[in-house]
C-alpha cells in the first residue's frame, strides 16, 4: 500500500454552481493528470492530484476504502450543490487480479461535475482555476502489432478453454488478448478520449492513471440507496445494414450460446448483490443494447442497500468483482485457467473503474473497450467469454471488433 505524501493540514474542499458549458467537457481538461468519467454529455472530468493510494494483492480494495473514509474525515467540506460526485470524489481503478498489478484511487485538485441543467466545479486546497477551453491535443500515428498472443496461438487456447468446458472442468472462462500500438510521440490521453466520447455516447468514456476506454457494463451505480448494475454477455458484431443488423439481433436473442452465458453473468451478479440489497428485481429475459460496432446481451439489475448495511460503492464493487462476464463460472476455476492459459497480465483491464463520493455513492464500471497508455505505447485489451460450444475463429473475430472503438480512436494507422 503506497499512499501519497502525509497531509497534516485539513483538505478545504468546496464545491460552488457553474452555469453548464457548452461543447464538451473534455474542452476544458488540461494535460495535468486527466480523469474522466462521461456519458451523453453528463459525468465529471478532474485533473490536479490531492491525494493518491496505490494498493495491490487481496486488500486492494479494502486498503483503498479504509484510505479514502480516513481522507474524508480530515476534509472541511463546503458543498452548496449536494449532488452525487459533488464534494471530495475520488477516481479508480483496480486490478483485474490480486497478483500481479496495482490498483489506484486518487482525489483531484479540481473536479468539474454536469448532471442535467446542473454544472458544479470542486477544488482541494486549490484557488479557483481559469476553465478556458484548452489548446487540442495533436493526433498520433500508430502502428499495430500482436500483443503476448497471435491469432492463432489465442484460437490454441480458446479450442483449450472448451475442451476443458467440455470435460466437465468449469462451466464458463472469459479469455483476454491484447494489441500494441506504437505512436510516433507520446500519446496525450485526451485525443483518444474525445473520439471515443463522439462515437460511443451510450458509454461510458473513462480514464484513470493511464487506463482508459468506453466501457458499455455498469458494474454498478449506487445512489441514495438504490443499486443497479448493467451486466452485458452475449455479442455479436454489426455490419453497418439496419436489415441485416436487426435480423442478427434476434439471432443474438435466440442463440442458446449467447443466453447460456449470459445466464451465467446475470447470476453471478445477482448472487453478489443479494446478501447486501432488499427487493432486488433481477429481470427474467435480457434485451438487446445495440453499439456503433457490436451488439450486446444486457439485463439490468437492480436492489435497494440494506438500511442496516450501508456499504459503498467500492465495497459493492469489491464483492461483485469478478462476475462471470470477465471472469468466469466457477469463478475461482475461471481465474486459475485464465492465469494458466491467457498468456498475459491483464493489469487493470476488466477491473472495476469510476468514481465515488464521500458519502459512498458512485459509479464503477468494468473496464472494457479499454486502453493502457505510457508514453508512445497503447495497450489496447479485447475479450471472450468461451462455453462449451464456442468456435475459436468466431470468438477470434469478435475480439477484433472489440478493438475497434479504441483502435480507430487513436487514429489512422501508419
Amino acid at each position: 500500500m503506497t499512499p501519497s505524501p502525509h497531509h497534516d493540514e485539513p483538505f478545504v474542499v468546496r464545491t460552488t454552481e457553474l452555469e453548464v458549458p457548452a461543447g464538451e467537457l473534455l474542452h476544458l481538461l488540461p494535460p495535468d493528470a486527466p480523469v474522466t468519467w462521461l456519458r451523453r454529455g453528463e459525468g465529471l472530468v478532474g485533473w490536479g492530484v490531492a491525494a493518491m493510494i496505490r494498493t495491490s494483492g487481496s486488500t486492494r480494495f479494502s486498503d483503498a476504502s479504509k484510505w479514502w473514509s480516513e481522507l474524508v474525515a480530515r476534509c472541511e467540506v463546503h458543498d452548496t450543490v449536494q449532488e452525487p460526485g459533488s464534494g471530495p470524489v475520488c477516481f479508480g481503478s483496480f486490478a483485474f487480479a490480486a497478483e500481479p498489478g496495482d490498483s489506484v484511487l486518487l482525489l483531484p485538485r479540481y473536479v468539474i461535475g454536469v448532471r442535467g441543467d446542473r454544472a458544479w466545479l470542486t477544488t482541494v486546497s486549490a484557488p479557483t482555476p481559469d476553465l478556458a477551453p484548452t489548446t487540442p491535443p495533436p493526433a498520433p500515428l500508430v502502428s499495430f502489432a500482436d500483443g503476448a498472443l497471435n491469432g492463432e496461438e489465442w484460437m490454441s487456447a480458446v479450442a483449450d478453454a472448451v475442451r476443458r468446458i467440455n470435460d466437465g472442468d468449469l462451466e464458463k472462462v472469459v479469455l483476454a488478448r491484447d494489441l500494441i500500438a506504437t505512436s510516433d510521440v507520446d500519446v496525450d490521453v485526451r485525443w483518444p478520449l474525445q473520439r471515443l466520447v463522439a462515437s460511443y455516447p451510450m458509454c461510458w468514456t473513462f480514464h484513470v492513471d493511464g487506463l482508459f476506454g468506453a466501457t458499455p457494463e455498469m458494474l454498478l451505480r449506487r445512489e441514495r440507496g438504490l443499486v443497479t448494475s448493467r451486466v452485458l454477455a452475449g455479442t455479436i458484431r454489426r455490419t453497418g445494414e439496419d436489415e441485416r443488423d436487426l435480423a442478427l439481433a434476434a439471432a443474438l436473442a435466440r442463440s442458446s450460446k449467447d443466453l447460456e452465458e449470459h445466464e451465467y453473468a446475470v447470476r453471478s451478479v445477482a448472487e453478489a448483490l443479494e446478501p447486501h440489497c432488499s427487493g432486488m428485481n433481477v429481470p427474467e429475459a435480457p434485451f438487446v443494447l445495440h453499439l456503433p460496432n457490436v451488439m450486446h446481451l444486457a439485463t439490468d439489475v437492480a436492489g435497494v442497500v440494506n438500511d442496516a448495511d450501508q456499504v459503498s460503492s467500492l465495497e459493492l464493487a469489491e464483492a461483485l468483482h469478478p462476475s462471470a462476464a470477465v471472469g468466469g463460472t466457477p469463478t475461482a476455476e475461471a481465474a486459475a485457467l485464465i492465469a494458466e492459459i491467457e498468456g498475459m497480465d491483464r493489469g487493470r483491464y476488466a477491473g472495476p473503474v469510476g468514481w465515488m463520493d464521500a458519502s459512498g455513492d458512485g459509479e464503477w464500471g468494468i473496464a472494457l473497450r479499454s486502453a493502457s497508455v505510457d508514453g508512445d505505447t497503447v495497450r489496447l485489451f479485447a475479450g471472450c467469454g468461451i462455453v462449451g460450444d464456442s468456435d475459436p475463429e468466431a470468438e477470434l473475430a469478435e475480439a477484433q471488433a472489440k478493438f475497434v472503438p479504441v483502435r480507430d480512436a487513436l487514429g489512422p494507422a501508419t
